[in-house]
Formats: structure tokens, sequence, C-alpha cells
């Protein structure tokens, strides 16, 4: 796949929402305990990406959050580089800086 490939947005933003789902959902949805096993499968396997392709999936979250017009969503969206383990917290870092 290419930067240019449209299916990178499509998938990226299909992993986001299962996980916004799961995180999401009530107990008796979905048992909380496999909810939080598969995310935390998922930021596993996205924090083993190459650093080049962790950037560029990165970039394709920005980019979907950026044009996104549902709040929740682009907050989610947001807020999962962070959630996900893939950069520091910027009020972690600031702490630490401190």
């Amino acid at each position: 796949m290419t930067d240019t490939d449209p299916l990178v947005p499509v998938l990226a933003g299909l992993v986001v929402d299962v996980l916004r789902f799961l995180d999401s959902c009530e107990d008796d949805e979905v048992d909380p305990d496999a909810a939080v096993k598969m995310m935390e499968g998922v930021s596993w396997v996205l924090n083993r990406l190459p650093p080049d392709q962790r950037d560029r999936f990165l970039a394709t979250l920005a980019g979907l959050a950026a044009a996104e017009q549902e709040p929740g969503r682009r907050e989610f969206l947001e807020a999962f580089p962070f959630a996900g383990g893939l950069v520091a917290d910027p009020e972690e870092r600031g702490r630490a800086e401190a």
C-alpha cells in the first residue's frame, strides 16, 4: 500500500471504530475482560510497528480526526494515539520535563 492508497485511512478508521465500540460497550453487550484483552492486543500490535509505519498510522489518524464532523468520534481519534501508548501523553511529558 502506498501513502495515497485509499485503503489506508479506511482500515485505520475501522481499527479505531472497533476499539471505540469495545470501549463504550455495556457489560451485557461485550464481556469486559474480552474487550480489554482485545484493546490491549491491538495496542500491542500497533506499538510493534516500525517507526515509519507508526508515524504513517498516526498521520492517518490525525487526518481522520481533522476531517471528522462527529465530535465524539473526533475526540476518540485525537485521544487514540495517547490511549494506545503510541505517543507519550503530553501532560506526562510536561511533568517529566519539569
